[in-house]
């Protein structure tokens, strides 16, 4: 299990997270919403320790994270972030094969071609990256992040991926493809955590739901908890129509207008 306890970051005079504690499960879906600047990446790093807090501790399985070489996260977790640039004319299947040898495979050229095929990218291998779409390129990282978990529970202990905003160059049915891989990662004993913008995905998605707003976390459990008329409403500040689908209740949100002053 992932806890973070009572995490605050800043910047200037700028608080990106205010006492925020959140727990990460094996076997669970996370999904963290809110509006842009609400500090959501910064949690996200933070998690995966690429950022340490000002305050609070994070812990992997009672341990701080902050004792782990480099090496001991990757092989923990692996992460994928809004935009990755390169320098170098890497391949697809060069950038893939850095998470299979992070992850210490013996075979990373054959992982790195599964997992280049689980992400539907099949004849993509010799590729130049930065010649691909903005679309390709984010499944290629996404690729890269199954190779070095390739599975979610190792010697007994789940393993974690995050992804911050994986949906957000793709067309609706990489969208679904690529939230149904994390899923079933998760339901395989692994631990999940995804930041999405879209509220829908998230509700239909999520096994939890933390929502951040102005750096605090204001609200956290199912989606039916979480997306009300009146969270979001405070949240975004917008006039919301959550409606709920036939059993099992799923909501929906339908924006409407900007609330009135």
């Amino acid at each position: 299990m992932i806890k973070a306890r009572d995490i605050s970051v800043a910047r200037g005079r700028r608080r990106l997270l205010d006492q925020v504690s959140l727990d990460l499960h094996p076997g669970s879906f996370t999904v963290v919403i809110g509006p842009n600047g609400a500090g959501k990446s910064t949690l996200l790093k933070v998690l995966s320790g690429e950022f340490a807090p000002d305050q609070g501790v994070v812990t992997y399985r009672d341990r701080p994270i902050r004792t782990f070489s480099a090496l001991e996260l990757a092989r923990e977790r692996a992460v994928l972030p809004q935009s990755t640039t390169l320098s170098f004319p890497f391949t697809a299947l060069e950038v893939v094969r850095m998470g299979a040898i992070a992850c210490g495979s013996t075979e990373p050229g054959l992982a790195a071609r599964q997992a280049l095929t689980t992400v539907g990218l099949t004849g993509f291998e010799g590729r130049d990256y930065n010649a691909l779409s903005g679309g390709e390129q984010q499944r290629v990282q996404l690729a890269r992040v199954l190779a070095q978990m390739p599975s979610p529970v190792s010697n007994g202990h789940a393993r974690a991926i995050f992804l911050d905003e994986p949906t957000a160059s793709l067309d609706i049915g990489h969208q679904i493809a690529v939230l149904e891989l994390a899923r079933e990662f998760a339901r395989r004993g692994g631990s999940v955590l995804a930041i999405l913008h879209d509220l829908n995905l998230a509700a239909e998605f999520a096994d939890h739901l933390a929502v951040l707003d102005q750096g605090k976390l204001v609200a956290e459990g199912t989606a039916a908890e979480t997306l009300t008329n009146e969270i979001v409403a405070k949240v975004y500040g917008i006039e919301g129509a959550v409606g709920r689908v036939p059993p099992p209740g799923t909501p929906y949100v339908l924006p409407q207008a900007r609330l009135r002053a």
